[in-house]
This record gives structure tokens, sequence and C-alpha cells, in this order.
């Protein structure tokens, strides 16, 4: 068995804390199932048990399940959840898969993501100041948690995003994923 290269253990430290990131953001982010479901068990019950429909609980599912699903996305990148066409690149050597990873995550991943973390911000950054709240509603709630989901999940992805690079880095010139 060869010796690994220098380094190595380094980059997987650095890997495995980035990882590590990603794992404890989606174990937290789970949490948010728990007053997600709750508030809607409890809008069904009171529409239907007791003819008392609320004015919150669809709003707080709508903005309870977009950040569950906005800040689990770096989790679900560490897993490899999310959509790939996979009918070429599961016959690919490991080292033509992380070339084509690493290629992809330059030229896509990573300006796709800069630029959508500063939207996300001024989004939110706008939100904050106007002390914007959900007009559309009677229960009239405040929207900036909401809105904060986007650039956070995005700082987040960016982070699994440098994590994934690496690793990609790592199969293209050792044919080995970490």
């Amino acid at each position: 068995m060869s010796e690994a290269p220098a380094g190595t253990g380094r980059v997987a430290r650095l890997v495995a804390a980035l990882d590590a990131v990603a794992l404890w953001s989606g174990r937290a982010v789970s949490w948010m199932l728990i007053p997600m479901v709750a508030s809607l068990v409890y809008e069904v019950g009171a529409r239907y048990l007791f003819n008392a429909p609320t004015t919150w609980a669809y709003d707080m599912t709508y903005m309870l399940y977009g950040s569950f699903f906005m800040l689990g996305s770096a989790f679900t990148l560490m897993r490899k959840g999310h959509i790939r066409t996979d009918s070429f690149y599961a016959d690919w050597s490991v080292r033509t898969q992380g070339t084509v990873d690493a290629t992809c995550y330059l030229i896509f991943f990573f300006p796709a993501m800069i630029a959508f973390l500063v939207v996300g911000w001024d989004f939110f950054w706008a939100s904050w100041v106007r002390e914007e709240r959900m007009v559309t509603s009677p229960w009239m709630p405040i929207v900036w948690p909401f809105k904060l989901s986007i650039p956070l999940a995005t700082a987040l992805m960016l982070l699994q995003g440098v994590s994934e690079f690496i690793k990609s880095v790592v199969a293209a010139r050792r044919g080995v994923w970490l």
C-alpha cells in the first residue's frame, strides 16, 4: 500500500469540519418540523372540530416550510441528495467524476451561490430596515426572519460547496473520494 501524500490529513480534517457544519445545520433545521406540523395539526383541529380556523397557521406553515427547505439544502448537498443526471456520470472513472464535479463547482455553483448570497442579503436587509410585514395576512407577521433564511442558507451552501469542491479535486487527482 502506498503512503498517502503530504497534507492528506489536513485536507481530510478540513473537509470533516466543513461537513460537520452541514450536519449540525441539518439536524438543527430538522427541529423546525415540530412547530410546522404542530401548527398544521392545530389548524386542522380548530377548523374541522371547532369550526374556528386560525389566522396564523397557514402563514406559520408557509414560512417554516420555506425556511426548512432552504436551510436544509447544505445538508442535502453533503448527503448527495440533490438532483443529478447519472446516466453518463455513473460509468465514468472517479478521476473523471472528480474533474467534472470540480469544473462544474467553479463554473456554475460558486458564481451562482455568490450572486444568490448578495441578492438574498439585500432582500433580507430591505425587509429588516422596513420592518416588513406580510400584508396579505390578517395576522401580519414580520417577514425578515423568513427572508434571513435565504442568505443564511446560501452561506451554508457555499461552505458545503467548498467541501464538495475539495472532495472533487482529491478525486480528480488521486482517483478516490474522501
